[in-house]
């Protein structure tokens, strides 16, 4: 079975960067429709980043583009996240998750999901 590991997160200053990691195992990470999901508090799910299985075409949040990268490096079995000039509001618990379709926009498209890794910008 597919397992996701994040890691990555931490504190950083508003403007800083971070780089999210997600490791699949069980899996080959070319086999899944990769996304991130991120969670702030009180707020439910939202959708940060995808790249397609088939061509690794990238979809990004409009609240997030010109700002967050999503890539995978196939000899890593790895996906990764790319976070630049970071904002208080991009606080949140970001997940990884994987999807058997070639993408997905919404969560209900994701069948595993990561332990989650908190990212938290301070002003």
């Amino acid at each position: 079975q597919v397992q996701l590991g994040e890691s990555g997160g931490g504190l950083v200053q508003a403007g800083g960067s971070l780089r999210l990691s997600c490791a699949v195992s069980g899996g080959i990470v070319n086999n899944y429709g990769m996304g991130w999901f991120r969670q702030a508090p009180g707020k439910e799910h939202e959708f940060v980043a995808a790249i397609s299985r088939s061509t690794g075409f990238t979809y990004l949040a409009d609240s997030v583009k010109g700002r967050f990268t999503i890539s995978r490096d196939n000899a890593k079995n790895t996906v990764y996240l790319q976070m630049n000039s970071l904002k208080p509001e991009d606080t949140a618990i970001y997940y990884c998750a994987a999807s058997l379709r070639d993408y997905g926009l919404s969560k209900g498209l994701y069948n595993y999901w990561g332990q989650g890794t908190q990212v938290t910008v301070s002003s």
